[in-house]
């Protein structure tokens, strides 16, 4: 289960971490899990024909093994976050053992934007994040897209999806072969409803 908004009592709960922008007509957009051959290439051009930037929360093991689409990234002119070496769910893991995957990322991904897999964490390991890194920002999102969600039909997702995204919003997509399927149906017809919308979108 999962919820496509952010309900407000996660964000009463966690008030130190980012969940929206107050910016006008603006949208963020966040890709997830990246980047690997095909699906990020794919992004980015759509990206480019919107001319539209955005956040990447790169898992350092991709950045490992895929420097180059890494470096299309970076020379498009989006912003990259850390989401783990090896994708860990924090509910899950030892606190250090967290904070070393949190850590070895950070030797290929160059930034000070964490977001946490699969958005859990626990408040032990915020506090452990903060004092490896006191300049962090742990980015989390107010829609989530559901586009890795396999009995979700495109459609859905992309009303979903839409409906719920506002001035501000901080929105997740994933770049990756589980949630391509979807992504691939929704993602240019998202940005074309929200470039008529009047909205842009811009990296965090």
């Amino acid at each position: 289960m999962y919820f496509v908004k952010t309900p407000f009592f996660l964000r009463w709960i966690y008030p130190g971490l980012t969940w929206r922008k107050p910016v006008k007509n603006t949208i963020f957009l966040t890709f997830d899990d990246g980047p690997i051959p095909v699906v990020t290439p794919f992004v980015l051009n759509v990206l480019s024909e919107y001319q539209a930037k955005a956040t990447f929360f790169c898992i350092g093991d991709n950045v490992r093994k895929y420097p180059e689409i890494y470096k299309q990234v970076l020379d498009g002119g989006h912003s990259v976050g850390n989401h783990t070496f090896n994708h860990l769910k924090g509910w899950e893991t030892a606190d250090e053992a967290y904070i070393d995957n949190y850590d070895l990322c950070r030797q290929y991904v160059d930034s000070n934007m964490f977001r946490p897999p699969y958005g859990k964490i626990k408040k032990s390991q915020i506090a452990k994040l903060q004092q490896a890194n006191p300049e962090v920002e742990i980015v989390m999102w107010d829609v989530l897209s559901g586009d890795f969600d396999a009995d979700l039909k495109a459609e859905k997702c992309l009303r979903k999806t839409v409906n719920k995204t506002c001035s501000g919003s901080i929105v997740v997509f994933h770049d990756s072969l589980k949630a391509f399927p979807i992504l691939e149906d929704v993602l240019p017809k998202a940005l074309e409803f929200w470039k008529r919308k009047g909205y842009t979108f811009d990296a965090l």
